[in-house]
């Protein structure tokens, strides 16, 4: 039998934004239901597994306060209307109905490819920052950090912290769009501080820009990377490269909804609402900008579900955060060459292991991500394209293909179970089993 709930809001995601979205529409008297894969909320940015970050420590003790119905270990995997959402959770679907939905999915990291990206030794820049976080000791490992974002020098900084032998970092965007973005910084002191922060903990580190990696050298295990201004290359030993080129909004429950988007964003209203009514989106879904920009577009997003205006204080805080959003797209825009890094060897769906190709024979025939599904595989993995689905729209600049439920790998018994054995014969359910 599957389980059924009904809540007024019903908030996807439990990072920054969902937890900001979930208070205030449970403080306007809303019942609420808060949903997230992790066991606990805090999502990737305040991901935890003894004592929070310290500044998630008010939020969440607000949400505890709130009465928000928090559903850990719960993944949402389809949405038939946007009230109507089939969750699935410890094997077992849950149907969940609500009068408003707000989705606060968050981003994951862009990973580009590039000789010897698969190679042991090479994670992502925020997995590195996952992995420590989580007790994975980095303590006298020689650890590079590179690709682009503020994320690197946050994470270069960490791992020094943590004992690791941070050889350098190699920042991609150039000195001059760095220059004007720090210059920025002066308008919100808290993040410069930050940044200075960072900046003093990697004293003594090579840190260069207007370069990155070329290519991963090693046997068994990574050895050295090569890196490159576009004039000369050098090579720097090391045990972990931690590379990653920025965040990618996770955009598909929203698009599965029907919302409309532009680029790698939801287009949303004044109050936060999606193309859809009834529907709402925070966080970095409306662009990639940070914390401040998830919690106050997540607090306007939790009034509006539950049908109240957002003050005006909190309307001149996200549009300040959201000019912010603009300088860091701008200064951090990916450059030309990261495009012809990969040789045709190169792997780029490592879950199916496709390299380039057989993806450029396959985009011969077929010039869509859907079509690179069909003719090579790539994208058909356990990831469903989430990795090499953004590195071949940046490649080859595709836009997403349409996305079909379901949105992750799926047991069949839930979705078996909740459809009803007419389903699973070929037939449509009845009415009773809907």
């Amino acid at each position: 039998m599957t389980e059924r709930l009904g809540t007024e809001v019903a908030v996807v995601g439990a990072g920054p934004a969902g937890i900001a979205a979930a208070v205030h529409a449970a403080e306007a008297g809303r019942r609420v239901l808060l949903l997230d894969p992790a066991s606990r909320p805090g999502g990737q940015v305040w991901r935890h597994w003894h004592q929070p970050p310290r500044t998630a420590r008010p939020w969440l003790e607000r949400l505890a306060r709130s009465g928000v119905s928090v559903l850990g270990e719960s993944t949402v995997v389809d949405a038939p209307a946007p009230g109507a959402l089939l969750v699935e959770r410890h094997g077992r679907p849950l149907r969940v109905s609500c009068d408003a939905l707000v989705v606060a999915t968050g981003a994951r990291e862009l990973l580009l490819p590039f000789p010897g990206w698969t190679r042991p030794g090479v994670i992502g820049a925020g997995a590195a920052q996952a992995l420590r976080e989580s007790g994975a000791r980095f303590a006298g490992l020689r650890v590079v950090v590179a690709g682009s974002g503020p994320l690197l020098v946050a994470v270069a900084a960490a791992l020094r912290r943590a004992g690791a032998r941070v050889i350098g970092l190699a920042e991609q965007a150039p000195r001059s769009r760095l220059a004007g973005f720090a210059t920025g910084l002066a308008r919100t002191p808290h993040r410069l501080v930050q940044a200075a922060g960072h900046l003093a903990a990697l004293v003594g580190v090579p840190y260069r820009t207007g370069a990155w990696v070329r290519e991963a050298v090693g046997g068994e295990r990574l050895e050295r990377v090569v890196v490159c201004d576009g004039r000369r290359e050098w090579g720097w030993e090391c045990d972990v490269l931690a590379c990653g080129y920025g965040l990618v909004p996770n955009l598909e429950l929203p698009r599965l909804l029907g919302c409309a988007t532009s680029g790698d964003a939801v287009i949303l209203d004044a109050c936060q609402q999606t193309s859809v009514c009834g529907v709402f989106a925070a966080g970095e879904l409306g662009g990639i900008a940070g914390v401040e920009h998830a919690l106050v577009s997540g607090a306007i997003a939790g009034l509006a579900a539950a049908g109240r205006p957002a003050p005006e204080a909190l309307l001149r805080r996200r549009e300040r955060e959201r000019r912010f959003a603009v300088r860091l797209a701008r200064a951090f825009a990916l450059r030309e060459e990261l495009r012809t890094l990969a040789r045709p060897d190169t792997i780029v769906c490592r879950c199916e292991d496709v390299p380039l190709d057989r993806i450029r024979d396959a985009a011969t025939i077929a010039p869509t991500l859907r079509g690179l599904k069909l003719h090579a595989r790539a994208g058909m993995g356990p990831c469903q394209g989430r990795v090499c689905g953004a590195a071949l729209g940046f490649l080859l600049g595709w836009s997403a293909d349409t996305i079909r439920p379901p949105l992750l790998p799926t047991p069949l018994a839930v979705l078996s179970e909740a459809e009803g054995p007419a389903a699973v014969a070929g037939t449509p359910p009845q009415e009773e089993d809907r």
